[in-house]
């Protein structure tokens, strides 16, 4: 098995579910490109066809028995892939097979190379302006600027993707999770602008169930890697709010009133738990360096 993880430089994941109508012509393109590159295709419990279109194109594939989630679909892939380098891209015809080539002229200078959507790819501006939100909040928790959060299209090197397996969710908000652990690990990250199309196929996002669990989980992922990020604002706010309202109380009435005092409070022990949280999150990546 070692010989032949040897003999394969690059494997390409595609997390597949219900892609009959673009799996078998994105797996034929990547095929002519890089002949000598694994593809292996994750199904995740497809409905249609498109584990067997997947086979007849010439891809490895991985079936689950019923539909999990895309995260849990990488994941899947990652502990079956066999290439140094794994490159994960969508099976529904949103990214260029040509691509490809542009992520692998920084694998040696780079830990993670991210296909980052630029103003002229085909996508709806609802996903535009959430986008644009979420790469602002992830670079606030990260300092790093995040050009593109969500990305689908990223190389990674399969040893250390495989340190964060843990942590990936079961959802589409991997990329989102992987992109904040490799940044936090000190890990370098690099954005290549790419053009996407829009997808092949009916969507599996739904706008309003699935954006408010995307922001919850966002918010997650922060508190999990950088807490004071997020709980320093918030104590800051509080204690500002606190201070401002002892200053009203004390000019119009001359006293200090219970509600100063439970928002002093809050604000001491909001951000006691911030101290707490980034401790325990710098002794987490301890144990995993």
């Amino acid at each position: 098995m070692d010989e032949k993880k040897k003999k394969v430089p690059v494997t390409i994941l595609l997390p597949a579910y219900n892609e009959e109508l673009s799996i078998g012509d994105t797996i034929r393109r990547i095929r002519e490109l890089y002949p000598n590159y694994e593809i292996l295709v994750v199904d995740d419990g497809s409905t249609d066809t498109t584990l067997q279109k997947a086979m007849e194109a010439g891809a490895n594939v991985w079936p689950h028995p019923y539909n999990i989630g895309n995260g849990a679909a990488i994941k899947s892939g990652l502990r079956a892939a066999q290439g140094e380098w794994v490159v994960m891209m969508d099976a529904d015809g949103q990214h260029a097979p040509e691509d490809i080539a542009r992520l692998l002229e920084h694998k040696d200078t780079y830990d993670m190379v991210v296909g980052a959507r630029s103003s002229n790819s085909e996508t709806a501006m609802h996903r535009d302006i959430a986008n644009t939100v979420y790469n602002w909040f992830a670079s606030y928790v990260t300092k790093f600027k995040v050009e593109d959060l969500t990305s689908g299209f990223r190389l990674v090197r399969l040893s250390t993707a495989r340190q964060f397996i843990y942590l990936l969710p079961n959802t589409f908000s991997y990329p989102s999770t992987l992109t904040m652990a490799y940044l936090r690990s000190g890990r370098s990250v690099k954005y290549v602008p790419i053009e996407t199309k829009y997808r092949i196929g009916k969507s599996k996002i739904k706008l309003f169930q699935d954006g408010t669990r995307f922001f919850l989980i966002i918010t997650k992922i922060a508190t999990l890697f950088s807490p004071l990020r997020v709980f320093l604002p918030i104590s800051a706010a509080f204690f500002a709010v606190a201070l401002g309202y002892y200053f009203y109380t004390f000019v119009t009435a001359a006293r200090f009133t219970n509600m100063s005092a439970m928002l002093f409070n809050s604000s001491i022990i909001i951000f006691m738990i911030g101290l707490v949280a980034e401790q325990i999150s710098q002794m987490r990546y301890d144990r995993v360096e």
